[in-house]
C-alpha cells in the first residue's frame, strides 16, 4: 500500500511539471499548480517536524528528499527504532 502511495505521489509531481512546461486550459492548470504549492508546504512540515527522528539513519539526506517526493508514505516506511527492555 505504502509502494503505490509514493507511486502516486511522484506521479502527481510529474504532472505538475508538465502542467508548468505545458499550462493546462483554465481552471485546471491553477487548481495543479495551487495543489502543487500546499503538498509542497505539507511535505516541508513534515521534514521539519520528522527532522529528529532522522538523525539516526544512515542517509538523512536522502530520507529527507524522499519525505519531499513522497511525504507521509516514506515516513511511515522508516522502520521504528527498537525500544530498550525495561526492566521492573
Amino acid at each position: 500500500m505504502l509502494g503505490l502511495g509514493k507511486a502516486l505521489m511522484v506521479l502527481f509531481w510529474w504532472v505538475l511539471l508538465v502542467n508548468l512546461a505545458m499550462p493546462q486550459p483554465a481552471p485546471f492548470s491553477l487548481l495543479i499548480n495551487a495543489l502543487g504549492v500546499a503538498l509542497l508546504a505539507v511535505h516541508l512540515l513534515e521534514i521539519a517536524l520528522f527532522n529528529a527522528a532522522l538523525r539516526g539513519r544512515s542517509h538523512p539526506g536522502f530520507d529527507r528528499v524522499q519525505i519531499l517526493l513522497t511525504g507521509i508514505f516514506h515516513v511511515m516506511s522508516i522502520p521504528r527504532p527498537l525500544e530498550p527492555a525495561r526492566h521492573e
